[in-house]
């Protein structure tokens, strides 16, 4: 079970990070499911206050941004202020609401409302 072997591996970083970090440390947690990872880490740092520590949905945040570039035609680069909500997989919500395309609403340059509610969402 992927969470088990994770579970393992963000024990000993939240050890290690408690142990040797400097006082003023920040903790960015990118690997999935990140928010759970992110605990766990926090968990085994007792020492670190949990302001310190940050769960970054960036796999799932480009993934949403080349599907958004895809369908409109356009550069990733040309995507931007994609939100993912959440945690990873079934449990994130990729939020387009306020994402732009070559700086317009993304409902204005894709205006299939149907595929942004469905298959965008969903996949």
């Amino acid at each position: 079970d992927l969470l088990k072997v994770n579970a393992e591996i963000f024990v000993k970083q939240g050890q290690a990070i408690n142990h040797y970090a400097a006082d003023d440390v920040r903790v960015f947690v990118v690997g999935n499911p990140c928010n759970t990872n992110a605990l766990i880490t926090l968990s085994h740092a007792p020492d670190i206050p949990n302001d310190r520590f940050f769960a970054m949905t960036t796999l799932d945040e480009l993934r949403a941004k080349s599907q958004l570039a895809k369908k409109a035609g356009v550069a990733v680069s040309d995507v931007k202020k994609v939100i993912v909500w959440g945690n990873h997989s079934s449990t994130q919500y990729p939020d387009y609401h306020h994402a732009t395309i070559s700086a317009q609403p993304v409902t204005a340059v894709i205006k299939d409302e149907d595929w942004l509610q469905t298959t965008f969402i969903h996949t």
